[in-house]
């Protein structure tokens, strides 16, 4: 019975509260390490909304985990980043920094986000930059997040399939925001 009950709460944790998550691939390095494990509040943005810098574990749209990149829901130039997701998402999550919230106009200049004009350099992490003339460095054309959307973008801007490439994404499709690292142990601590 105690067995049962254990189990039941630490399911019940996981369903709402917080849920651990894995990094499959090397998008945020150096922020995150590919098989680091993290921890996800899967409840905080019922209590507040999200914002640019948080990290956070979605949903991307569907066709985007099949390895072919580029699922943009419009037509668009090379020049801009995609303006908008698919319709459907995926049943995979992807871990992403939030770099632009609902309104704001975005751009790329060398990898960095240009958010309502003004480059967003990093501010309490590190990013790894884009080769010069990598896919997704330079999109000089602005586009805009739609209402209730975020833009979102891996710390490592040259090996990342993030916003750029599939647009802004809806926040129902957000899951949390990842808080800590738990593994490994030379890596524990908060995000």
């Amino acid at each position: 019975m105690i067995v049962a009950l254990a189990l039941g709460l630490a399911l019940l944790i996981q369903a709402f509260i917080v849920k651990p998550y894995q990094i499959p691939s090397g998008s945020m390095e150096p922020t995150l390490d590919i098989n680091q494990r993290i921890l996800v509040n899967r409840f905080i943005y019922h209590f507040t909304d999200p914002k640019p810098g948080d990290v956070v574990v979605f949903h991307p749209p569907a066709g985007v985990d099949n390895q072919n990149g580029n699922d943009c829901g419009v037509q668009h130039t090379n020049e801009e980043p995609c303006p908008e997701a698919t319709p459907e998402k995926s049943s995979e999550t992807f871990i992403k920094r939030i770099v632009a919230g609902p309104g704001d106009t975005v751009a790329v200049r060398n990898g960095l986000p240009v958010v309502n004009g003004e480059v967003v350099k990093p501010d309490g992490y590190e990013i790894i930059p884009c080769r010069v003339g990598g896919s997704g460095c330079d999109m000089p054309k602005p586009i805009e997040v739609p209402e209730g959307h975020y833009f979102m973008m891996g710390d490592n801007r040259g090996s990342s399939d993030d916003s750029r490439f599939w647009g802004p994404l809806p926040e129902e499709w957000l899951i949390g925001k990842a808080f800590a690292t738990y593994w490994p142990p030379n890596r524990i601590g908060g995000l």
